[in-house]
């Protein structure tokens, strides 16, 4: 191939991702854009601007308290993810819940943590780097917003789904419970609260693509370099 047919290519490549974010600038302009399209606008801006590649992945988690999420979590960061723990800063920012503030104040207080943390998040991702958010994620709405915050930032966002039986979570919170005035990870509970909590949980369905964490972070990690196996260490 001659460096003339070359530029050719490359000037038809061009105007075919012109075309297309005409189409999809005008879906956006007229409220029809779906997530797909969004995420798709801010691949395309890349590829124009020079900046290819794999797009930075976001892990996101969905399971109740003691189900392993910070444990996985802090493995992925160990692998080179930046981490981000909601009830890290809520720990740095109120204290401890049920003592320095109370406890029918955690929701109200958590919103512009998480306004905050999903900020930082799309400045990740924006800069390259891959992330995982220990935080579970207990409804389709809530999970599809999180998603929606990724791809905006041109994330692709990866959902891992943490099945725990009660009885194994029970036992690691009520061990946890005894660090809950010294450990920001260690929110106490009862186990009363964790019945009613299970009652508002919605597990990922087959509608929302995920995969199921086993308990062993390596198997996670192993999924996710299959996924993206030219992934390395200078990519985090």
């Amino acid at each position: 191939m001659t460096a003339q047919s070359v530029a050719v290519l490359d000037d038809t490549l061009v105007s075919c991702l012109e075309a297309r974010l005409g189409q999809l600038l005008r879906a956006e302009h007229t409220d029809i854009l779906t997530l797909e399209g969004r995420f798709e606008i801010t691949r395309i801006a890349a590829a124009l601007s020079g900046r290819p590649g794999p797009a930075p992945r976001a892990i996101l988690m969905s399971g109740l308290q003691g189900s392993g999420k910070t444990t996985l979590a802090r493995a992925l960061e160990e692998a080179g993810f930046r981490r981000l723990c909601p009830d890290e800063e809520m720990f740095r920012r109120y204290g401890h819940y049920g003592r320095d503030f109370p406890r029918g104040q955690f929701r109200v207080r958590e919103a512009p943590v998480l306004k905050d943390i999903a900020l930082e998040l799309q400045q990740l991702l924006a800069a390259g780097h891959e992330v995982v958010v220990d935080h579970g994620f207990w409804t389709p709405e809530e999970r599809s917003q999180w998603a929606a915050t990724v791809m905006e930032a041109g994330g692709e966002p990866v959902l891992i789904y943490l099945p725990v039986p009660h009885e194994v979570r029970w036992e690691r919170i009520r061990k946890r419970n005894e660090q809950s005035l010294v450990d920001a990870n260690s929110i106490e509970f009862s186990e009363e609260d964790l019945i009613r909590h299970a009652g508002r949980f919605s597990p990922p369905t087959d509608e929302e693509p995920h995969i199921v964490y086993d308990g062993h972070p390596e198997n996670v990690l192993a999924v996710l370099r299959h996924a993206c196996p030219s992934t390395d260490g200078d990519r985090h």
